[in-house]
């Protein structure tokens, strides 16, 4: 079966005659469904959310429904909404698109949001090199203010809610929600323990918080307006909805993909509407949700366990596009980032420039992770400029062990997953690239101290 996009919510990207303005908005129906939800019951909002089964499309996948129902409502505190449009995990750039071509979707949601949890305060955090995205939605808050979809009195419902956007600084680690907080309300963006800091209990100023992304805050108008039950059938059981899948890398059509969760295969993806490999080349690996999650090889088979209980053995390209079948193969779906790697690529280079990364973006409040991901880079920079060591793949191997479960945040394990997905599968080409550095010895060298890493 050939794989199909199902634009749900990229109905509109790239859509010929299509604009930001609220006008061409609003005459396709934009804003109906948050005049009904000001209506509604807050407390039936929040069943339908719990109902439909979504979940978090931010990297994560947890409950959206759940994690609405977390928030302390007791408190006498209020509550806060904070959209998360950060998106920088590498290999990642589904969101942007919906900044900049279809804001006012963005905005619905996060209103509908709003109004469902009671918060009278709204916040984007929007990554802090998507400059036009930026100036984009502060001009769409401006026209939905001025037809009453933000600020005071809501749709003539009573309600009131305003949205502020706040630019990051292109920090990485503001991508976690913690952390995020954080730099929201004026700090380092340092991610905090949990417990206590759970964001529903004790989220932005010490306030119940709900932190949602993009991509999220747009599928909560459709729960709301199909009900909760119907998203629920959209794809997978345990993982409705559609993904937008990100294909960045080596194949002939990378770009921008919304599928229907576990409608096709990952390699009906990459072949059927990414083209496949370049031509005369052949695909080698995958890292399947951005770059922190583990690596796949093309070739890899794994056995994976049927409804009935019985086993099956499935390739790569076989893994269908949600959540629970990339977890039975030992990776996350993450982000969505695809990024595919060909018989071209070196991988020992490929891990280096992403171990440069996290060492550059670890905010250094672990000691685990700021130490780490330093020395990861420098174990790999090492055996990419002629300097390898036999000895460096299980030093390598032991520094990536010692940070995983460590860290406060996730970051420390998702700097590690790389290391040790890359080292339990491409072992042979560390240790044969250090073997052939070894035996050509000093010209080896030379010829690689041209290309440096850092």
């Amino acid at each position: 079966m050939a794989a199909v996009q199902t634009r749900i919510i990229y109905e509109h990207i790239d859509l010929e005659g299509w604009n930001a303005s609220i006008e061409k908005y609003m005459s396709v129906g934009g804003y109906g469904i948050l005049k009904n939800t000001v209506a509604r019951p807050r407390e039936e909002l929040c069943a339908e959310m719990e109902k439909s089964k979504l979940r978090g499309r931010g990297g994560a996948g947890f409950p959206t429904g759940m994690k609405w129902k977390f928030v302390d409502r007791k408190s006498g505190k209020p509550v806060y909404l904070v959209c998360n449009a950060d998106e920088s995990e590498p290999g990642t750039c589904k969101d942007r698109l919906i900044i900049y071509q279809d804001p006012h979707k963005l905005i619905e949601g996060i209103m509908c949001t709003a109004y469902a949890i009671n918060a009278k305060q709204a916040f984007i955090y929007i990554r802090g090199e998507y400059t036009n995205g930026y100036r984009i939605l502060i001009n769409a808050i401006a026209e939905a203010r001025a037809k009453g979809f933000v600020g005071e009195n809501i749709c003539g419902s009573g309600y009131g809610c305003d949205i502020t956007v706040c630019r990051g600084a292109g920090c990485y680690v503001c991508g976690e929600e913690t952390g995020l907080i954080s730099s929201l309300a004026g700090g380092r963006a340092y991610p905090r323990i949990k417990p206590p800091y759970f964001p529903a209990a004790m989220g932005l100023y010490d306030c119940p918080t709900v932190v949602n992304n993009v991509e999220t805050l747009c599928w909560v108008p459709i729960v709301f307006k199909e009900g909760g039950e119907a998203v629920s059938k959209i794809g997978s059981p345990a993982d409705p909805g559609t993904h937008i899948w990100g294909v960045s890398g080596l194949v002939q059509k990378p770009g921008r993909y919304e599928i229907v969760s576990g409608a096709c295969t990952l390699g009906e993806l990459l072949y059927d509407l990414c083209g496949g490999p370049l031509p005369g080349r052949r695909l080698k690996a995958v890292i399947p949700g951005g770059s922190s999650m583990k690596i796949l090889k093309w070739d890899e088979k794994f056995r994976v366990k049927q409804p009935d209980g019985s086993e099956k053995e499935i390739r790569t390209e076989d893994i269908r596009l949600d959540a629970q079948s990339f977890m039975a193969c030992g990776t996350a779906l993450g982000s969505c980032g695809v990024i595919v790697m060909d018989n071209t690529v070196d991988i020992v280079e490929a891990l280096a420039n992403l171990n440069q990364f996290y060492a550059h973006e670890s905010c250094g409040q672990c000691t685990p992770c700021r130490e780490g991901t330093l020395w990861m880079s420098r174990i790999t920079r090492r055996i990419c400029e002629g300097w390898g060591r036999p000895e460096d793949v299980e030093l390598l191997m032991s520094v990536a062990d010692n940070m995983c479960g460590r860290t406060i945040c996730a970051l420390g394990e998702g700097a590690a997953w790389p290391t040790q997905s890359n080292l339990g599968k491409f072992k042979d080409e560390y240790c044969e690239k250090i073997r052939r550095q070894q035996t050509m010895g000093g010209q080896a060298r030379a010829d690689n101290n041209a290309y440096r890493l850092i």
